[in-house]
């Protein structure tokens, strides 16, 4: 059996969506599950074992609509059984419509649209989070009496090489493994979903006042400058890391799989953090929900938002920065202290 799974969008996206691909393999351990991304996320899922291949789409390819088409084409003729449209939209939809021989050409249910699809799935109700809404898209399966292992812990695996030689590189930076090792999400992609830089900061302070740990500050080449003034606002404190040059997503996830617990803003590398399973703790936007973004039953893995500090007229009168400052430095170290209790190096402290 040969199964298709589309997922275009970002990295944390794509690791949420990832949940398909895993349940698929462990329904059909015999079957090759290839799965579609753009290319700056595709390499973070090389070497996993839930995948045969991992199918790039270039920048060159997004742009040019015949390139793009002749991909899709070429994509299609390992003639699938199974093709799985997650972004559901007109350009995904492409690999269904060349994909006449699958019995199962599965996509969201959009009014005016879909087509090509065999199954149109729509959209699951806020009861689900986004993990469980993603496996929704396994339900004609079930429908058709198939015995689909559902699992929505999703996982990524790096090699043994690739994460000594980011562990050889962040003690050339000075990072003490004897203490605990803390990745602080200070910046995102997204402007709106960075908590204020002077809370930000504060609670860098009061974390490694309390925990004696270390904070590595990571960051994209075009986050480096706000990276390093975050830092020399913190006096350069040299508990602080600012000088691990992470070159691909990858050895940003290597990094992290190297670390103890993830604090910080909400978004892709967090996702990562959970993926590679060390504890995490999110600060989540005024726009953003933790309902849907947090697996529910994983505790592991939680967070706050600002609704969690007021609700009702009171919180609706507020700006967009007052709802972020309701949650104080002091409220979330105190949640964090909580997260420490998973934390082996924490333990052992105690």
């Amino acid at each position: 059996m040969k199964i298709l799974v589309v997922r275009f969008k970002q990295i944390g996206d794509a690791i949420l969506s990832s949940v398909i691909c895993k349940s698929l393999k462990e329904t059909y351990p015999d079957a090759e599950i290839d799965y579609v991304l753009y290319d700056y996320v595709a390499p973070l899922f090389e070497h996993q074992k839930y995948l045969n291949k991992v199918i790039s789409i270039s920048k060159e390819e997004r742009k040019n609509p015949f390139k793009y088409l002749k991909k899709v084409w070429n994509v299609t003729r390992a003639d699938y059984d199974i093709v799985i449209d997650i972004m559901s939209t007109p350009k995904s939809e492409a690999f269904t419509l060349f994909s006449r021989k699958a019995k199962y050409k599965i996509g969201r249910w959009k009014p005016k649209r879909g087509y090509t699809y065999t199954h149109s799935i729509p959209e699951p109700s806020s009861d689900y989070d986004k993990a469980e809404k993603f496996l929704k898209m396994l339900d004609p399966l079930i429908n058709d009496g198939v015995d689909v292992k559902l699992d929505k812990n999703y996982s990524l695996t790096f090699l043994p090489e690739e994460r000594e030689d980011l562990r050889v590189r962040m003690k050339e930076a000075g990072v003490d493994f004897n203490k605990i090792i803390i990745p602080l999400a200070i910046n995102s992609r997204r402007e709106s979903k960075v908590y204020p830089v002077d809370l930000m900061r504060e609670l860098a302070k009061k974390l490694l006042d309390t925990f004696n740990c270390q904070i590595i500050l990571y960051y994209s080449p075009n986050e480096r400058e706000f990276a390093k003034k975050f830092h020399e606002d913190l006096e350069w404190d040299k508990r602080v890391i600012s000088d691990i040059n992470t070159k691909s997503i990858r050895e940003l996830g290597a990094l992290m799989s190297n670390c103890d617990i993830f604090v910080g803003n909400e978004g892709g590398p967090r996702h990562l953090a959970q993926a590679v399973d060390i504890p995490s703790f999110s600060i989540f936007s005024p726009g953003s929900s933790k309902r849907d973004w947090l697996s529910r039953d994983n505790k592991r893995h939680e967070g706050i938002e600002p609704k969690d500090m007021l609700s009702g007229e009171a919180y609706d009168n507020l700006s967009y920065e007052e709802r972020y400052r309701l949650m104080t430095p002091d409220i979330i170290l105190e949640k964090v202290k909580e997260k420490m209790e998973l934390v082996s190096k924490y333990i052992e402290k105690k």
